[in-house]
């Protein structure tokens, strides 16, 4: 267990956005949601903070805001903290490096963790990923080009992906 975290709710064109934020400033759990409650569960044992408690998240939060209205890039460099195994803490990592407007099939995605073979296991670290948005999951598709699934629903990675990809077109 580590010290308090703090916690607050965005209001977001794709709709509520949570995140849970430890007391070093990085992002334990953060998605598509009104309830604090659905992302606990997703940290890790390890991360577990000994309190949660409703406040500003400061740079985070002004990072979301700043996302949704069109800068993209604004949350490539926020700090993520979370734990796994050395496949999918590596998995993560390069998610991270998946650009927007350019997502990638599982495929690619196994490809670019250097496993081409491991694409259940990329699926995996999606499915996974605790620090949705910061560490973009919803930027991997299926191999026909489809959506796949998400924790926070299609339409949200559907409104996710039609961001990235209309803020490109303008540049």
């Amino acid at each position: 267990m580590t010290g308090t975290a703090v916690w607050a709710t965005r209001d977001t064109p794709a709709g509520p956005f949570t995140a849970v934020v430890d007391a070093d400033g990085h992002v334990l759990a953060s998605g598509w949601t009104a309830s604090v409650d659905e992302l606990l569960p997703l940290i890790h044992s390890s991360l577990t903070p000994s309190g949660v408690a409703e406040g500003d998240l400061g740079p985070i939060g002004e990072a979301v805001d700043r996302y949704h209205d069109g800068d993209l890039s604004v949350i490539d460099d926020v700090p993520v903290r979370q734990r796994s195994g050395p496949y999918r803490e590596h998995a993560w990592d390069v998610l991270r490096t998946v650009p927007a407007g350019a997502p990638v099939t599982y495929t690619g995605y196994a490809e670019k963790t250097g496993r081409p073979a491991a694409v259940r296991a990329a699926a995996g670290a999606c499915a996974f990923n605790a620090a949705a948005l910061f560490v973009p999951c919803h930027r991997v598709l299926r191999t026909d080009g489809t959506l796949g699934g998400f924790r926070y629903g299609l339409a949200v990675k559907r409104w996710l992906l039609d961001h990235e990809s209309a803020d490109l077109r303008l540049s």
